[in-house]
């Protein structure tokens, strides 16, 4: 089937088979090897991204699902050398150790921030259901989300 996306800002046409996942198209013939596979089964979040500004797992849906959308994977947030106050953010606060579930979480906090940029710790909480890291204990992750949210609404991006 061919299909046509904007991936990252970029238009995308491809011809996949009817049954290739988002996140295989993204990572096997796009390249884009940040948006990571954990469990195949929609649980951890490691293959977060944004789907027309909404988080959602691309190792659960289909490529032909994106056709005519607007897809953004973790290498689509920062602006050449200048990080997503999101991922500053977690540089900062220390939200990662390990790093294999960071560029779902970092998806999620950015689909959070953009629908609510003050967004109470619950809210983060909530937000961050569909994301498991085995590493951190979220303590510092929650504290980034805070700090990204903090930074936007001070205008850093």
């Amino acid at each position: 089937m061919n299909i046509e996306l904007t991936v990252n800002g970029a238009r995308v046409r491809r011809d996949v088979a009817p049954e290739v996942l988002l996140v295989e198209l993204l990572r096997e013939q796009l390249g884009l090897t940040g948006t990571h596979v954990g469990c195949d089964t929609s649980q951890c979040g490691c293959c977060t991204v944004l789907l027309d500004g909404k988080a959602v797992k691309s190792c659960t849906m289909l490529a032909v699902q994106a056709d005519g959308c607007s897809v953004t994977t973790v290498e689509g947030l920062a602006e050449g050398e200048r990080l997503h106050p999101v991922q500053q953010a977690f540089i900062d606060c220390h939200g990662l150790q390990c790093g294999f579930c960071t560029p779902g979480m970092l998806m999620s906090a950015v689909a959070l921030l953009a629908e609510n940029p003050d967004p109470t710790r619950e809210q983060i909480e909530h937000a961050l259901e569909g994301n498991f890291c085995r590493c951190t204990g979220y303590a510092n992750i929650v504290a980034a989300i805070q700090r990204a949210a903090l930074l936007a609404r001070e205008g850093r991006r």
